[in-house]
């Protein structure tokens, strides 16, 4: 999963980072209120950590702007400011939740994994499709209740379509998703990673689904 991390201190940036990559998470910085439209126009996000203290921009400023513009992403708020009405300026802005500076490290991927289940898998770590199942909190995939093992791409691929069971995924969503260095992937790469998922996923009742020109569909097989 892919977090946007909207951070201008440095230190605290790469801790947030360090801890995060460890846990599975894909983290990019952006140190200004611009960098962070820019990041989020040029990629796929799943999640927004965002600091109110920005040196572009206030965050609540583009917190704001990216509401208006439909950006429905689940974000949560860093900073040092701790009174009662920047909180409720905070939420009321549309933020999903609300972090103090300081704050402990493992608490911040609590609330991250927490607002992942809530945003992407109800209250349940495990999003199911057929006898498929993708551990949020673990990043792990399996079928039948045995690991799944697939490639990085191939993982980033079905991850993505879990994630969006039932819910056509477009091959420039996946490509932008699936990016190393602002690089993304080739449609013809893209074929193949869900060719070969197909295959592997098809015995456990989940079966991926082209829809010309719109993209790729993930559900349970007819005969489930």
């Amino acid at each position: 999963m892919k977090i946007l991390l909207v951070e201008d201190d440095n230190v605290l940036s790469d801790g947030l980072t360090h801890t995060l990559s460890k846990s599975g998470y894909s983290v990019t910085c952006a140190t200004s209120g611009s960098y962070a439209e820019h990041a989020l126009a040029a990629q796929d996000f799943d999640l927004i950590v965002l600091d109110l203290g920005l040196p572009d921009m206030d965050g609540l400023k583009l917190l704001k702007r990216l509401r208006s513009r439909k950006i429905g992403l689940p974000i949560i708020i860093l900073t040092a400011r701790d009174g009662i009405n920047d909180r409720i300026e905070g939420i009321a802005q549309g933020a999903d939740d609300y972090l103090t500076k300081p704050f402990e490290l493992r608490e911040l991927e609590v609330r991250i994994n927490a607002l992942i289940r809530r945003c992407y898998g109800g209250f349940s770590n495990v999003i199911q499709v057929g006898r498929l199942s993708l551990d949020t909190q673990d990043h792990q995939i399996s079928a039948d209740g045995q690991l799944l093992l697939l490639s990085a791409r191939e993982f980033g691929v079905l991850e993505m379509l879990l994630m969006q069971a039932g819910k056509v995924v477009c091959k420039e969503r996946i490509s932008q998703r699936l990016s190393y260095d602002g690089e993304g992937l080739a449609d013809n790469a893209i074929e193949v990673y869900v060719h070969r998922l197909r295959k592997r996923i098809e015995p456990y009742g989940a079966v991926i689904r082209t829809l010309r020109g719109l993209g790729y569909l993930l559900e349970t097989s007819e005969n489930e």
